[in-house]
């Protein structure tokens, strides 16, 4: 890491470290009495660990120019190994606050291991640690091979990275104390939330930088999508967050926003989250891998491009549909509907742009576990958004809304298509990275392929069962026209189920353990020779597969 660093760019890192360190000095001075200052010490810390890290190799020789004809690959390597140390951590958290459903008493009588506490720990480390640092690392590596250029410098995707993990590290802790915002996605308060505007502008600026350089003309469609998601997430999160604190030295800050407006900007934010963070990022991760491991073009370009279009403008508008039968007005509510539906033209072409793709491939399928997971996430996708935009429909919402129907929806979504290509994508790149002829254990990603469909299918059939149980008894009255069942009545037939998402949740968490092994197996063996390793990924790829077959 700091062997690839020139004497300049270790200066510029010192100071960087220097300026972290600072403000976390300030953070822990003014909120000494407050728990703003524990997270001021978190900051302080990372400073001064990475300015003697630093410092520990100052000396080091400085690499060659030879390294410039090279793409630079540390931060990416760096992100994937990160991005699963957060899936183990989050999923284990997340079975943990799902066997609690099922037996309160987890707890063990402690208010960090409170369900309210546990759940953001679990949703921030499995979509912000796991997507957020697999995103940033495929974006790095996307975006050189599709540009034909290096990074424009080496400091900043390290900052980028680091910083963006400070910021999770920072999330997740807070949660434990009790410090939140309690919005959903949105829970860090407002000094996380400024330190992570920096990090993101630095994350955007790096990416516009990289294509300023690019050898290769046409900006191809992944990273389309990769700028769709840093932009726009930009955008929501600064909006959402718009908040005034207390004090500078304390935590807690109120919204800008108050009532129906509050709840509306939420759910703008809330569903275009997972437009744009859980959707769009991970279809430009899609764009790149899948096409790359199957030695296929996609069968047609000019449908991406229109789906992309199509999902931009489209879900800017769907978010209200969380909001009927509320305050908000009824024309607001009709309006989120109407797009949602509309939603379905451009997401199922580009479920069907995959599938379509890996017509006269399925053999590939059959055979290569990685291949597999791209495939299921593709078909997960494509249920999902349906039943997303079958949801919005005020009387179908009428039933399924405030039910674990949701929550199936939701992780068909969170495990079925963001897990599955993310893992599919993780698993072709390593190889590359490290410059391997394949994975450590080919069973073994065969094994964790069986484990995550397993657990994903068990899991969100539970959840859509209990959800439609749960609707139709909340629902349901006698003769005398009061409620046929009460609360209680509805949690002790829900208790089989919640049974049932724990055991998948499992099995996902055991699948996610084993990959993360087979990974650090992958990392561990001796690379090739290095006459034979290049910065060209290395599969039976025919030339010119990113292009359209049309």
């Amino acid at each position: 890491m700091i062997a690839q660093l020139t004497l300049i760019e270790r200066q510029r890192a010192i100071l960087i470290c220097i300026a972290v360190a600072v403000l976390g000095a300030l953070i822990m001075l003014v909120g000494r009495d407050d728990v703003m200052g524990v997270h001021g010490v978190l900051m302080f810390l990372a400073g001064v660990l990475m300015i003697f890290r630093i410092g520990m190799s100052y000396y080091a020789p400085e690499p060659s120019e030879n390294r410039l004809a090279h793409y630079y690959d540390d931060p990416g390597k760096a992100g994937i190994v990160i991005s699963m140390m957060w899936v183990v951590f989050g999923l284990a958290i997340g079975d943990w606050v799902a066997w609690q459903l099922v037996e309160p008493n987890l707890t063990f009588g402690a208010g960090w291991s409170s369900f309210g506490r546990l759940r953001p720990v679990h949703t921030t480390s499995v979509i912000f640690g796991f997507g957020g640092n697999a995103l940033i690392a495929t974006s790095f590596y996307v975006m050189q091979r599709t540009s034909r250029a290096r990074l424009p410098d080496q400091v900043t995707p390290w900052f980028v990275l680091l910083g963006y993990n400070l910021f999770c590290l920072l999330a997740v802790t807070g949660y434990l104390m009790g410090v939140t915002q309690s919005k959903e996605y949105a829970e860090p308060e407002w000094y996380t939330d400024l330190w992570l505007v920096v990090v993101w502008v630095t994350y955007f600026l790096l990416y516009l930088r990289t294509l300023a350089r690019r050898k290769e003309p046409h900006i191809y469609v992944s990273n389309w999508y990769y700028m769709a998601f840093i932009l726009v997430v930009a955008i929501l999160h600064l909006v959402n967050n718009l908040a005034v604190p207390v004090s500078l030295g304390h935590a807690k800050s109120y919204s800008a926003f108050s009532g129906v407006q509050d709840a509306m900007t939420q759910w703008w934010y809330g569903h275009n989250a997972v437009a744009f963070f859980l959707t769009s990022g991970f279809l430009g991760m899609m764009y790149y891998f899948l096409p790359m491991r199957a030695g296929r073009p996609i069968f047609s370009y000019r449908m991406s491009i229109i789906s992309f279009w199509g999902i931009v403008f489209f879900y800017m508008w769907a978010g209200s549909h969380h909001l009927h039968y509320t305050a908000l007005p009824q024309w607001v509510q009709t309006l989120g509907m109407t797009f949602s539906i509309m939603l379905l033209i451009p997401s199922w072409a580009s479920a069907a742009n995959v599938l379509l793709t890996l017509n006269g491939a399925w053999d590939k399928v059959r055979d290569d576990a990685t291949l597999r997971f791209m495939m299921v996430a593709g078909v997960f996708y494509g249920l999902t958004t349906f039943e997303g935009s079958f949801m919005a429909i005020r009387s179908v919402n009428s039933l399924s809304h405030y039910t674990d129907w949701t929550v199936g929806h939701v992780h068909a979504g969170a495990l079925g298509w963001v897990a599955m290509i993310t893992f599919g994508s993780i698993y072709a790149s390593v190889p590359w990275l490290w410059k391997r002829e394949r994975m450590y254990s080919s069973k073994l990603v065969e094994a964790h392929f069986w484990l995550a469909l397993a657990g994903t299918v068990i899991y969100v059939f539970a959840m859509w069962n209990s959800g439609i149980v749960q609707g139709l008894m909340w629902r349901t009255y006698n003769e005398g026209g009061t409620l046929a069942y009460s609360f209680i009545d509805t949690l002790v037939a829900m208790h089989p189920y919640y049974i049932a998402r724990a055991v998948g949740g499992l099995l996902f968490l055991i699948g996610g353990c084993v990959g993360a092994y087979n990974i650090w197996m992958t990392i561990r063996e001796p690379g090739v020779a290095a006459s034979q390793a290049s910065d060209i990924p290395q599969p039976t790829v025919a030339a010119g597969v990113l292009q359209a077959a049309e």
